[in-house]
């Protein structure tokens, strides 16, 4: 989970932290136990699941009727092969029996578990990362314990940090993500066929049958935990080490953008796509906090804080250094976003370490404390304290109106015709609306002429849940949909139709894809500039040389988006011959007028395939290239560029 840090720079750093990061406004505490808790005004708190019905929970899921299933620690730091041997963890589903919102009935869903690392229920099973492994778990005839066990991937490596798998998590387009870390070697097959291996760390995708592994983001940072989306699609993760501690930085947010590079620049990068020899950078810094858990908020319970800023949306991210759960308001700023941080939850107790929160049904949050336990690489557990046991703990809006029937569960869900449940894509009740999406998309093409007059519908919401629908359908049947949805007013709408042809590789979206690219709002350009990439349709070119240069001619150039210009040029460079043979004109001068921030992108792009026209006599690049690059080292918009290739070579 977690890596080693001396006492005396994580004591600086962390005052570091409490210096930069906002504290919540208006405050109250709340004493429970040994524990004293500080919430904003207006919020409470109450311990939901502790011992003896749990002991150490890490991390947390609930299906559809209101089971909630939690990850248990048998409070072992034995080392890694020991437990992969004893697997001395298990899985707990627990059950609110009386609706009080305190939970009171458990089963032993799976023992002889290996550490888990995730919980994510869908479709009538549970996925559970469990080093080396991601397994699902499935309970076939009812009584509360999983009686089938398949391996749905399989990662063959294990280091003993508990940073080696984190997930899976569903994304809002029906594809399971999860998070790669450790620095160990793993190698993938990928859709095109190719094999991909690499150390570093990554989000990689596929499909829930497991085919269609692709990574999504490459990182240098030890350990990517936790994976959100943004209602448009947008990931964020929550990551430790993406960069050497110093100037109270050391982990945090990054918002985790297709093909971006992040973290500390190491060596497990080298050999992955570049497009810049900079990394990216991060969404926002919180220093030593180890952050892990993390979620966004989707209902309206919350309401508006003191100063009227609404909490839908915000993130909220588990600190398990720093004994508390930080607020996080998102804004957007050019291609990708700003993060205001405050803090959200603070708890004065040592052996307070919050691991996992998620959203339950009425707009209250879980929020797990693991207790004491972990040791493992862990800075500030250096005494293993197996007897300090955690607990789970409800936070509530004190003035949150009461949800009737939160999970539909009153609602015939099995007769819903595809009208009405295309009725409940825009439900004020956030589990509803969600199990509207799925159940449309289960019901594949059928479902289309439903989801074409939700795409028509005045709420932002119910059209947001048709694309995620029609995304899930995927292929030529939904194709027409998604498209159309290109042209939506929201540009939320739109950023999330572009992610949807981007999954799917969309060709025939190209000619509504390009006008985007002219669009005010940079991530809308951002998206589309993927999506073109994605297509790898040579047509797509003379937009991104046009949208590079565009960004050349601002004052400052945004770096997300200058990324994602380059490589979407390199995939459709990779993709087509033709698209290899335009770029390569570019890039030498020979061709297109390009201006000089397209030609490097376009340079970028060739030298990542190592697409160069090579001198037969010495297996060399061809004279014209280092003319080429002879001519650009004096060119101060150039000469880093140059210094990296020739360094890369």
């Amino acid at each position: 989970m977690l890596m080693p840090l001396g006492r005396t720079r994580f004591l600086f750093l962390s005052a570091m932290v409490a210096w930069i990061v906002s504290p919540a406004r208006a405050s109250e505490t709340i004493r429970i136990g040994d524990k004293t808790f500080t919430l904003p005004d207006g919020f409470t708190i109450a311990l939901v699941a502790g011992p003896p019905l749990i002991d150490r929970p890490i991390t947390m899921d609930f299906d559809e009727a209101g089971h909630l299933y939690v990850s248990d620690s048998s409070g072992t730091s034995d080392k890694t092969d020991k437990q992969l041997k004893d697997k001395p963890h298990r899985i707990l589903r627990l059950t609110d029996s009386d609706g009080d919102g305190v939970f009171d009935q458990r089963t032993i869903y799976a023992d002889k578990m290996m550490f888990p690392e995730g919980t994510m229920w869908h479709a009538g099973s549970l996925y559970v990362a469990a080093p080396p492994s991601i397994w699902k778990l499935t309970d076939t005839d009812g009584d509360g314990v999983a009686d089938q066990r398949v391996e749905w991937f399989d990662g063959k490596t294990l280091t003993g940090c508990a940073n080696d798998l984190h997930g899976p998590y569903l994304g809002p387009d029906g594809m399971f993500y999860w998070c790669k870390g450790a620095f160990a070697k793993q190698t993938y097959t990928l859709p095109n066929g190719k094999p991909f291996t690499t150390k570093a760390s990554h989000i990689f995708r596929a499909r829930p049958d497991g085919t269609g592994i692709e990574p999504v983001m490459t990182g240098g940072m030890d350990n990517p935990v936790d994976v959100v989306f943004m209602p448009n699609g947008e990931r964020i993760l929550s990551c430790t080490f993406l960069t050497n501690p110093a100037n109270g930085k050391r982990d945090g947010l990054i918002h985790a953008v297709y093909g971006g590079v992040y973290g500390k620049v190491h060596d497990v990068l080298d050999g992955h796509i570049r497009t810049s020899p900079d990394v990216l950078p991060p969404l926002t810094h919180l220093g030593p906090a180890a952050s892990c858990g993390l979620h966004r908020y989707e209902s309206s319970a919350f309401g508006n804080d003191a100063a009227g800023v609404s909490y839908t949306d915000n993130l909220f991210s588990c600190s398990f250094n720093l004994h508390k759960v930080f607020r996080h308001i998102l804004t957007p700023a050019g291609a990708t976003y700003s993060s205001k941080d405050e803090d959200f939850l603070t708890c004065d107790h040592v052996d307070f370490h919050p691991t996992d929160v998620i959203e339950d049904a009425d707009g209250s949050l879980l929020l797990i404390d693991t207790g004491g336990w972990y040791k493992l690489c862990c800075p500030t557990s250096r005494l293993h304290k197996p007897d300090v046991l955690g607990g789970i703990y409800r936070i509530r809006r004190k003035d949150a109106a009461k949800v009737e029937d939160s999970r539909g569960l009153k609602l015939a869900w099995e007769k819903m015709t595809a009208g009405e449940l295309g009725k409940l894509l825009d439900d004020e009740r956030v589990a509803v609306r969600k199990r509207a999406m799925e159940g449309l998309a289960a019901m594949g093409k059928d479902g289309l002429n439903t989801i074409d007059a939700a795409l028509q519908s005045p709420s932002q919401r119910a059209r947001l849940n048709a694309i995620w629908a029609a995304t899930r359908i995927g292929g030529h049947d939904a194709s027409s949909s998604i498209r159309a949805a290109l042209a939506d007013k929201d540009d939320t709408v739109r950023i999330a139709a572009c992610h949807a042809v981007a999954l799917w590789r969309g060709i025939l979206a190209v000619p509504e894809l390009a006008p985007l690219l002219e669009n005010s709002n940079l991530q809308v350009r951002r998206a589309a500039v993927e999506a073109l990439g994605r297509c790898g349709r040579p047509e797509g070119i003379a937009a991104l040389l046009k949208q590079a240069d565009t960004l050349a001619r601002g004052s400052v150039v945004d770096p997300v988006l200058d990324h994602s210009v380059t490589y979407a040029l390199y995939e459709i460079e990779g993709a087509a011959d033709r698209g290899r043979s335009e770029l390569l004109e570019v890039a030498l001068g020979t061709g297109s007028s390009a201006e000089k921030r397209g030609r490097r992108a376009a340079i970028i792009a060739i030298d990542q395939d190592n697409a160069w026209p090579v001198d037969s006599r010495s297996s060399g690049p061809a004279e014209p290239v280092a003319k080429l690059l002879e001519s650009m080292i004096w060119d101060p918009q150039f000469a880093s560029t140059v210094q990296w290739l020739t360094i890369r070579h």
